[in-house]
């Protein structure tokens, strides 16, 4: 967990928590971080949804806020691999251009694309100043899922070095079916919470696993393996779905 917190998070924890030979374990504490970062980032949305009934105001200060919480991390993880995808060159050098620190075209349109049905989803759910919250949280925590289900055995990293060969095929497939038992149910607890669907809540997190484990495979065929930037274009990927399939399910 300490890793986790250096490693993902914009909090200020020392740096010695950071261990290269903790990363594999550190990848099953993401969804859990990644819950309650989302519950952090939506107190913004509470507050203004609360006092003023400022919907879309609120989710963008939201979705904002959880990018500053993560670094940028996840972003930054996307838009290298729109860019690397919308190349259409080799495996080496697409991998080449995702090591490049410049966001081309594709990766700008990408952000654009995911952030925008992000903070519209998130102003979309409806149903209390406390569903927001809730939402996103189940959000993060799922898309967090995605990375645990792409470190399992069998799914190869596509470079020697780097954070995907730290932690590809590291994931134990009972702590992977443990995690992912924890995540739905918070989901349902959640929804619970805030008087939402209690089908639809996990049905929309299924879904957005289901997309987030087809873009691994097809990042797998293109890349060879996965990368950390592969690793953030899936959280952000199954983020996005879940929250839209959280306004779909009510």
């Amino acid at each position: 967990m300490k890793t986790a917190l250096a490693m993902f998070t914009a909090l200020p924890v020392p740096r010695s928590w950071q261990r290269a030979d903790a990363a594999p374990a550190a990848v099953a504490c993401l969804p859990g971080i990644g819950g309650i970062l989302g519950a952090l980032a939506g107190l913004p949305a509470v507050l203004l949804i609360d006092r003023r009934g400022a919907w879309l105001l609120g989710a963008a200060l939201a979705i904002g806020a959880l990018a500053v919480l993560t670094r940028g991390l996840h972003l930054d993880g996307l838009a290298d691999t729109a860019d690397g995808l919308g190349s259409g060159a080799p495996p080496q050098r697409a991998l080449e251009i995702m090591r490049q620190s410049d966001i081309g075209p594709f990766g700008v349109i990408t952000l654009v694309l995911v952030l925008g049905i992000d903070v519209a989803a998130l102003a979309s759910v409806g149903g209390g100043p406390w569903r927001p919250l809730a939402a996103l949280a189940v959000a993060a925590a799922t898309g967090r899922l995605a990375v645990v289900h792409a470190c399992l055995p069998g799914v190869p990293s596509a470079r020697p070095t780097g954070f995907g060969a730290l932690v590809a095929g590291r994931t134990k497939p009972a702590v992977a079916t443990a995690v992912t038992v924890a995540v739905l149910g918070g989901g349902v607890g959640l929804a619970a919470s805030v008087h939402a669907n209690l089908w639809g809540w996990p049905l929309a997190q299924g879904v957005a696993l289901t997309a987030a484990t087809a873009l691994r495979w097809h990042t797998t065929r293109r890349f060879g393996g996965v990368t950390g930037d592969v690793f953030g274009a899936l959280i952000e990927t199954a983020t996005a779905v879940t929250l839209v399939g959280l306004v779909v399910a009510g």
